[in-house]
């Protein structure tokens, strides 16, 4: 009777259990800190790499954002776009994080049984003035039975979607290493700058 048990210590957590985990964990982390945290960019993005980055399959999702590109590009062109693509993404929504948290995020149940490898988890975001934000997340189970997210979804709008036609046009206009050199440098500069155009303005 003892291996069931010790089979079911060692089990991975289903993506509810990691999404109301960082819920939990971020609320905690900034509880009382949101104006020394909005006053110190470098340090809220450290405490959201801590709590984000080992639950986020950032390379695969990369790949999507990158759409035929991603077929082209090296591993090494596709590591370091990665790396300024994450980065980016975490300087332009920080501050969204900490007016997130004054509210309470709310996992709702699955729908249907849990898939083998793809699965989304649904979430309530409540806001100061009671109106609700629908946040889901999509996860893939890794080769290490671990799940990852890999795209979130705001109000039905798949961040890699929205950005996946941005970057080709970028990527079409100049190079996959220019638009990389450019997120490494300017960052949430250049995903304010895709945002805009792809709101027509």
């Amino acid at each position: 009777m003892a291996a069931p048990r010790l089979l079911a210590d060692t089990a991975q957590p289903t993506p509810d259990q990691v999404v109301q985990g960082i819920a939990d964990d971020l609320g905690k982390a900034v509880d009382g800190r949101k104006e020394e945290l909005r006053h110190d960019p470098e340090k809220l993005i450290k405490l959201i790499d801590g709590l984000f980055l080992p639950h986020f399959d950032i390379d695969y999702a990369s790949i999507l954002v990158l759409g035929p590109y991603a077929r082209t590009a090296t591993p090494a062109q596709r590591a370091r776009f990665a790396k300024a693509f994450y980065n980016s993404i975490a300087h332009r929504y920080a501050e969204g994080l900490l007016n997130y948290t004054r509210g309470r995020v709310r996992v709702l149940p699955s729908k249907g049984d849990l898939s083998d490898k793809r699965t989304i988890a649904r979430t309530q975001v409540v806001l100061d003035d009671g109106k609700t934000v629908a946040v889901d997340y999509a996860f893939r189970k890794t080769r290490d039975g671990e799940w990852k997210a890999y795209d979130v979804i705001i109000e039905g709008i798949s961040y890699v979607t929205n950005y996946r036609n941005q970057v080709s046009a970028e990527i079409a206009k100049s190079s996959l290493d220019a638009l990389t050199t450019r997120l490494e440098t300017q960052g949430d500069k250049v995903l304010e700058a895709m945002d805009s155009a792809q709101r027509g303005g």
